[in-house]
């Protein structure tokens, strides 16, 4: 059963290099409502936050490359990004929790965390900080993607997706005529270094198909033998 009541409208953001860490995290989150995204460094994590616009973003204390400390800082110091809110994560002690904070971070939660513990703390921050970000739309022919309400409709019809479907839908319609290998769907879908075998892409692609699609309707993915599967632009 899901803790509290989920509303399938809020974005978070998973900072975290470890993939089997944010495939538990993920899994979680979204059960509970959430739309989640992972960026696993910080680098990446400043240019999903100006894309995604999430209302929250989880940030593990070690990353590689740009700190943690530095993407709060950036986090907090760019106008589309300034009042998200920061949840940093990491080991006990006052020193941590003391430079999270002066970074501009709105809480820490010291790990191992329950995910009870995380739920509770993300959902007291976003009754303080939330948001409306502008509505994020992407559109391709007769497809309309709502990214903030997490609405899917073709000529008006509402498409009912799972959330990996979801995430599937949104990576090809940010390129398409972009031809997507499985091995890039399995990074950029479950994470860089996920124990998920190729062959689920074609699941989920079948299964997305389907649902996008009515009798008599065009196809709009097509699959490149020996490549991969791309959207193709209207």
């Amino acid at each position: 059963m899901s803790i509290g009541e989920p509303d399938f409208s809020t974005r978070a953001l998973l900072v975290e290099g470890r993939a089997t860490s944010v495939d538990i995290l993920r899994w979680n989150l979204e059960r509970n409502g959430f739309v989640v995204e992972r960026a696993a460094t910080g680098d990446e994590a400043l240019n999903r936050s100006a894309r995604f616009r999430p209302h929250v973003v989880l940030l593990n204390w070690s990353l590689p490359a740009l700190s943690s400390i530095e993407v709060c800082r950036q986090l907090r110091a760019l106008p589309e990004t300034r009042d998200v809110g920061v949840i940093m994560t990491g080991r006990a002690g006052n020193r941590y929790v003391v430079r999270a904070l002066a970074a501009g971070a709105d809480d820490y939660l010291v790990k191992p965390f329950s995910i009870a513990e995380l739920l509770a703390r993300m959902r007291a921050l976003l009754r303080r900080t939330r948001t409306e970000p502008a509505r994020i739309r992407l559109r391709l022919g007769e497809l309309d993607m709502d990214l903030t309400a997490v609405r899917v409709t073709r000529n008006g019809r509402d498409i009912h997706l799972g959330p990996t479907e979801f995430r599937l839908l949104r990576l090809l319609m940010h390129s398409p005529n972009r031809i997507f290998s499985r091995e890039e769907i399995v990074d950029q879908i479950w994470g860089v270094g996920a124990a998920v075998d190729p062959r689920s892409v074609d699941v989920s692609v079948r299964r997305l198909r389907e649902a996008i699609t009515r009798e008599g309707e065009p196809g709009v993915i097509r699959t490149v033998r020996a490549a991969g599967y791309v959207l193709d632009a209207a």
